[in-house]
């Protein structure tokens, strides 16, 4: 359990009060996944990692999203993710990005592993995000995306793949 718990600790050495909020996270997924008396007891805990995570820190980080190990965020303020999104592994998340859906009942994105995503990008509906693919600041994403592609704009567009240009992609 304590190997869940710290899973995304050392994708995060850039800010203690991420790696604080993620293994805040994983213990709030242990939590909602126990087994029925001892999630009624542990229950509190819950309703206080919301008080502090999504009321306080800003960061919409719900205890039944799928999400793989090492998740990396860079300033995690405003970031809202829709508890039905599905995260891979080694995802980046960068400020003030939004994943959920259109309606209410609609679907929800699914990001493949290695994606990098952005400040201020909106990626909205039932669509996928290519494995190692990347998400430039301010994108409005509402089609799926291929793998390895470098994606930017509004609406965003595939302007390279990352296989294509050597992976010269820091300039996103």
């Amino acid at each position: 359990m304590l190997r869940s718990l710290f899973q995304d600790w050392d994708a995060n050495p850039h800010d203690v009060r991420i790696r604080l909020v993620l293994v805040g996270f994983r213990l709030a997924q242990w939590v909602a996944r126990a087994k029925p008396a001892l999630r009624a007891v542990l229950f509190p805990y819950l309703a206080v990692y919301r008080v502090l995570v999504f009321w306080f820190l800003h960061i919409e980080l719900h205890w039944t999203l799928e999400v793989g190990e090492r998740l990396r965020i860079y300033h995690g303020y405003c970031l809202v993710i829709h508890p039905k999104t599905r995260i891979g592994k080694g995802i980046t998340l960068r400020h003030c990005v939004t994943l959920g859906n259109k309606a209410e009942g609609g679907g929800t994105p699914v990001l493949e592993d290695g994606v990098e995503v952005g400040a201020h990008v909106s990626i909205i509906g039932p669509i996928t995000i290519g494995r190692d693919s990347i998400i430039g600041a301010g994108t409005v994403v509402t089609k799926d995306v291929p793998p390895d592609a470098i994606v930017a704009g509004n609406p965003g567009k595939v302007l390279h793949f990352r296989s294509r240009i050597g992976d010269n992609s820091a300039a996103l």
